[in-house]
C-alpha cells in the first residue's frame, strides 16, 4: 500500500517554509503588474556578511525570470533539475511538485543549492529572447546536462564582468547552446541526438 504524498502547501509548511532563507539560491512564485500569470524569478544569494548573531547573511540578487509561454513551455525541463534538489540527510524535497498547475499558485520561496540554482539561473538568463519551442527545448536539454561546476561558471560568466561583457556572455553562450536561427536544421539534429 503506497502512502500518500502531502498536498503541496502542506509539504511547503512542514519541510520547506523557511529554508530558502540559508539557500544559495532561491525560486520565487510571484506576480508581477505587466504580467497576469505566474512568475517565477531566480535568485543567488550573494555578497555574505555577518549579523549580529554571527550569523552570515547574504543579500539575494535577480538572476532571471520565467513566465508566459515560455515557462508554460520549459515546464518539463525543470522538473528533472529540481528532483535533484534534497535536504542535508539527502532526502529529495520534492521541488519539482511545485512545477504544475496547483503548484504554481504558490506565492512564496523555494530553496536551491548551488547546482539546480545554477541550472536554473542560466535557463532563465538565456531564454528572455527566445520564442521557438525546438530552440529553447535545445537550450534547456543542454544547460540540464551541465555539471555544477559549469554551471557555477557559466553563470558567473554572464553576471560577473560588467554590463558589455555580461551581455556579450548572454549572446554567446545562447548562440553555444542553440544556435542562432530558428530556420537552422542543426537545431532538430541536436535535439534528437539529446531525447
Amino acid at each position: 500500500m503506497s502512502k500518500k504524498k502531502p498536498k503541496l502547501q502542506e509539504l511547503f509548511d512542514k519541510t520547506l517554509k523557511n529554508r530558502w532563507r540559508t539557500a544559495p539560491f532561491v525560486l520565487r512564485f510571484t506576480e508581477r503588474a505587466d504580467h497576469t500569470s505566474t512568475v517565477l524569478v531566480i535568485k543567488e544569494r550573494v555578497e555574505k556578511e555577518t549579523s549580529d548573531s554571527g550569523k552570515s547573511l547574504g543579500s539575494l540578487r535577480d538572476r532571471g525570470t520565467l513566465y508566459g509561454e515560455n515557462l508554460k513551455f520549459l515546464q518539463a525541463r525543470i522538473k528533472p533539475i529540481l528532483e535533484h534538489v534534497v535536504d542535508e540527510g539527502g532526502i529529495p524535497l520534492e521541488l519539482q511538485r511545485f512545477i504544475s498547475q496547483e503548484g504554481l499558485k504558490l506565492r512564496d520561496n523555494l530553496p536551491l543549492d548551488e547546482e539546480s540554482g545554477a541550472k536554473l539561473a542560466l535557463i532563465f538568463k538565456l531564454q528572455s529572447r527566445l520564442h521557438n519551442p525546438d530552440r529553447l527545448e535545445l537550450l534547456a536539454r543542454r544547460v540540464q546536462r551541465f555539471s555544477r561546476e559549469e554551471a557555477a561558471y557559466w553563470l558567473g560568466r554572464t553576471t560577473h564582468y560588467g554590463s558589455d561583457a555580461n551581455r556579450w556572455a548572454v549572446a554567446g553562450l545562447r548562440t553555444m547552446l542553440c544556435g542562432t536561427s530558428n530556420q537552422d536544421a542543426g537545431i532538430v539534429r541536436q535535439l534528437n541526438k539529446l531525447r
